[in-house]
């Protein structure tokens, strides 16, 4: 059995209610009576993409456990390989693998610099594709940031992840993927994508309404969808013996 725990859009900013709430998070996962096997952080660490933001990420997420990550549309590519990961600065595709619990995980980035919505660009695929050929004998988790599919919340489906058909035909090629995790919608959601569980990550530091809830339709004038009152939540992923994945969603108060 595998345990995943699964994090969200934290938005450090350099002030103190981004810091509080994924402080919060963080310290919640750290004190686990019982340790998860990995934490994954979906993107949007950055609010800004500021070398001090990442240097402030760098410093929250050193937990007791392995941690994987990638960016989101608010990440900076250069500034998050140099002040997040210690690499050169450069501005290609920031794509990483990582293994742990019996499990390995391609982390692709969707991110398009100066843009909100997401795309996996043709260098990322294939790199997907090789990294699942070549761990073939393992359960894969793919994650990126943009969701592939509408969620039924026109504020994040306009800004979704777009060419999904190329992304489908690559998981479609490989059975060991259990799951796509992803993030950038700020609610939680669980549903499919190319005949596997895809899971959305609530948001850290907001939740975004659905548009048959309170605040679901509030003109951006007013403050806009986003309820900034509701505490961050996290989603912890079981992936059994079986291969079934079982997703918790937890508020942490």
């Amino acid at each position: 059995m595998i345990v995943l725990a699964h994090v969200s859009d934290i938005h450090l900013d350099g002030g103190e209610r981004s810091a509080e709430r994924t402080s919060r998070v963080l310290d919640y996962l750290k004190n686990l009576p019982s340790p998860v096997d990995a934490v994954l952080v979906t993107g949007d660490i950055a609010d800004h993409g500021l070398a001090a933001e990442y240097r402030q990420a760098r410093a929250l997420l050193s937990l007791p456990y392995p941690v994987f990550h990638c960016p989101g549309n608010h990440d900076k590519r250069p500034q998050y390989r140099e002040f997040l990961l210690g690499e050169p600065a450069a501005e290609g595709p920031i794509n990483q693998f990582g293994a742990a619990g019996g499990a390995v995980f391609a982390l692709c980035d969707s991110s398009i610099p100066g843009q909100g919505d997401g795309f996996l660009d043709d260098e990322t695929l294939a790199w997907l594709d090789g990294v699942l050929a070549e761990n073939a004998d393992l359960p894969a988790f793919v994650c990126f940031h943009h969701p592939p599919v509408e969620l039924h919340q026109p504020l994040i489906d306009a800004i979704r992840q777009t060419g999904e058909d190329r992304l489908a035909g690559v998981i479609e090629r490989h059975p060991n993927v259990a799951a796509l995790l992803c993030g950038h919608a700020h609610t939680p959601a669980a549903t499919t994508f190319a005949g596997r569980p895809l899971r959305v990550a609530p948001g850290v530091v907001s939740t975004l309404e659905l548009p048959w809830e309170h605040l679901g339709n509030r003109a951006f004038a007013d403050g806009g969808p986003l309820d900034y009152d509701q505490p961050p939540a996290i989603a912890f992923h079981v992936l059994d013996d079986t291969g079934r994945l079982t997703t918790h969603y937890r508020v942490v108060p």
